[in-house]
């Protein structure tokens, strides 16, 4: 197992490896962390470990994208996550790396990034300008099955697709093409499922390929069924990835 340290960056959702991460940055010690990220070698990688919030907010909820100018500066690196932050999070995230960074005449930062791999939350270090998680990355393992299981969440999610588009009044213009890769189409089905944040982390959690895969068959079932017996659901998007508030 890799162990690394490496500048952590707190979310009330879940990032899933191959997903793309888009930020708007305007809190001082996040700010300060896309400094020191810009500050590394063009050629080095811009790193930093995402980890869902518990409580499924930060110090107050907003408005995804819409930084309240109103709010006081935070006044530390943990603010909002007690005097024990790592308890404040989910034990396993995801490492993000920054393809664009790029900084705001107002010095907020527009960040574009991809989950790369899972990692378990090993420690947090407070006394910097923002926290830093001692991670320990997480092998991503096949288990037995996967490929069948794989055949079965792209039918499921095919139908959980059609299901969600006609509850909400709308047609799916396009057949989006998904990967037959099981681990890419796990993570995919994980991040494009409408579920809560304790459901995705759970299958961010998942110990291989195979359980997560079985775990979306059973939701992607449950949920198809409730949909079809539901009038209508809110319009939600199954592939768009909102911008994060921080």
């Amino acid at each position: 197992m890799t162990v690394a340290r490496l500048p952590l960056f707190p979310l009330n959702s879940v990032l899933f490896p191959g997903l793309v991460l888009p930020l708007n940055v305007f809190e001082q010690r996040y700010r300060a962390m896309m400094r020191d990220l810009l500050k590394l070698d063009e050629d080095a990688p811009r790193r930093f470990a995402v980890v869902a919030i518990r409580d499924g907010h930060e110090v107050a909820p907003i408005a995804p994208g819409m930084p309240d100018t109103t709010a006081l500066p935070e006044p530390g690196p943990a603010a909002g996550f007690g005097e024990d932050p790592i308890r404040a999070f989910h034990p396993v995230g995801c490492v993000a790396d920054a393809a664009t960074i790029r900084e705001k005449d107002d010095g907020r930062y527009d960040v574009l990034a991809t989950g790369t791999t899972r990692f378990r939350l090993r420690s947090v270090d407070a006394s910097g300008a923002y926290l830093v998680g001692e991670i320990e990355e997480i092998t991503e393992e096949r288990g037995e099955g996967a490929g069948a299981l794989a055949s079965g969440v792209l039918r499921a999610f095919r139908t959980y697709q059609k299901r969600l588009a006609g509850a909400n009044e709308r047609s799916l213009s396009t057949e989006q093409e998904l990967p037959d890769e099981p681990s890419v189409l796990s993570y995919l089905v994980a991040a494009a499922a409408v579920l809560d944040t304790p459901a995705k982390q759970r299958l961010l959690e998942a110990p291989d390929t195979a359980t997560r895969l079985a775990q979306e068959l059973k939701i992607l079932r449950a949920e198809s069924a409730m949909i079809r017996n539901l009038p209508s659901l809110p319009a939600v998007d199954l592939t768009r990835q909102p911008t994060h508030p921080n």
